[in-house]
C-alpha cells in the first residue's frame, strides 16, 4: 500500500488554505491544504467550492488537476482516502452523506459537524455503518503543548487544579466548541451549573453564552467568560492551581505562567512570582492532525479529535445555548 494518500478537498475557503499563503510559505501551516502539503504524505487531487472563481484560484495557488461545483459532480468512480470538509458548517451534514457515497476511509470534517446534536448523532452513525474514520478539527487536541499539559495535569506535577476559566466569542458552537473541548480534554467531562443571558456578537443563530460548570471529577469550577466578537477576537484560558497560575492567549501561540513563591514582603506568605512567558504549540497542530491522520490510516494509531469528542462537546454547548435563552 502507497504511503501516499488521496485527498478531496470540499470548500475553497479559509480553513482549506486562505490562512496561509501557499506551498513555498516558511511558516508552519494553519490550513488543511497547507498541512497537507507540508507532510508530505498526501496529494490533494480534487477540490470542490461552487463559487468558480475562488475555485480556479485555489486549484492554481495549490497544484490540485480536478475541481467542481458540488460533490455530485464528482465522478463515482474517483478514489479518494480523506474528504476534507472545510465548508459552511450549514452544508455540513449533507456533505458527509455526499463524501460517504465516494467511499474515503477518513472524513476531516471542521468543527461542529453539524449545527444540531440529532444531525452530529446521525453522521457519526452513518460514518460507523460505512466503517469510515471520522476525525473532526478541534485542532488544539493535537499542539504538542496541550498534550504536553494535559499530562503534566494527569501527573499532579502542577498540583491540585483549583479552578479554570475561559474567555471566547463569535458564538458558543463556532468557537465555544472550541472552548469546552478544550476543557473536557484538560480536565474532563462537565456539568453546567449555570448560564446568563445569550449574547449575539456575530452570528444571528450561535450566541455567545457565559455560564459556570464544574468538572464530573473533583467538582472544579469552570467559568466561561464572554467578549464581544464586534470588538475584537479572543480565545483564552486560565488554570488556577496550588502551585500557580496557568494561562494561554492569542487562542494558544503563547503561554504565560506564575508560580507561588515565598513573599519578600511578609514572612510566612506565599505570592505569584513574576510571569514567565513562552510560545505555544498551537502552530504545529494542523500537520500534527494531519500527521495523526496519516498513522490513523496506515498505521492503526487512535484519532485524538473524533466524532465522539466532538460530540461530546456540542451536547455541552446545545445545553448551555438551551439553558441561556430559557433565561431571556
Amino acid at each position: 500500500m502507497s504511503n501516499m494518500l488521496a485527498v478531496l478537498l470540499v470548500g475553497c475557503g479559509n480553513i482549506a488554505g486562505g490562512y496561509d499563503s501557499g506551498p513555498g510559505a516558511t511558516a508552519m501551516p494553519l490550513t488543511h491544504a497547507g498541512a497537507y502539503t507540508r507532510h508530505g504524505g498526501f496529494r490533494v487531487t480534487t477540490c470542490v467550492e461552487p463559487n468558480d472563481a475562488r475555485r480556479e484560484a485555489f486549484m492554481r495557488t495549490w497544484s490540485i488537476p480536478m475541481g467542481y461545483r458540488n460533490l455530485e459532480e464528482v465522478p463515482a468512480i474517483s478514489h479518494f482516502d480523506i474528504v476534507s470538509i472545510c465548508s459552511p458548517t450549514a452544508a455540513h451534514s449533507q456533505q458527509v452523506d455526499a463524501a460517504l457515497a465516494l467511499r474515503p476511509r477518513l472524513i476531516f470534517c471542521e468543527k461542529p459537524v453539524t449545527l444540531h446534536v440529532h444531525d452530529t448523532e446521525t453522521c457519526i452513525a452513518q460514518c460507523d455503518a460505512a466503517g469510515v474514520l471520522l476525525a473532526v478539527n478541534h485542532t488544539r487536541r493535537w499542539a504538542p503543548d496541550i498534550i504536553n499539559l494535559r499530562e503534566r495535569l494527569a501527573a499532579g506535577e502542577l498540583g491540585t487544579v483549583r479552578s479554570v476559566s475561559g474567555l471566547y466569542n463569535k458564538g458558543i458552537l463556532n468557537n465555544g466548541s472550541h472552548l469546552i473541548d478544550l476543557l473536557h480534554y484538560l480536565i474532563g467531562p462537565l456539568t453546567v451549573v449555570a448560564t446568563l443571558s445569550p449574547i449575539v456578537d456575530a452570528l444571528p443563530d450561535d450566541p455567545s453564552v457565559a455560564a459556570l460548570l464544574q468538572s464530573d471529577a473533583g467538582g472544579v469550577p469552570v467559568h466561561l467568560r464572554t467578549a464581544h466578537a464586534s470588538d475584537y477576537s479572543v480565545f483564552e484560558i486560565e488554570i488556577v492551581t496550588s502551585t500557580g497560575i496557568l494561562v494561554m492567549e492569542e487562542s494558544g501561540f503563547t503561554w504565560r505562567q506564575r508560580m507561588a513563591t515565598d513573599s519578600a514582603i511578609f514572612p510566612g506568605y506565599k505570592v505569584l512570582g513574576a510571569a514567565i512567558m513562552a510560545t505555544g504549540g498551537y502552530s504545529d497542530a494542523m500537520v500534527a492532525a494531519v500527521s495523526n491522520i496519516h498513522n490513523a490510516l496506515l498505521n492503526n494509531e487512535p484519532l485524538r479529535s473524533t466524532g465522539a469528542t466532538a460530540l461530546a462537546a456540542q451536547r455541552v454547548c446545545n445545553q448551555l445555548l438551551h439553558l441561556a435563552r430559557q433565561a431571556t
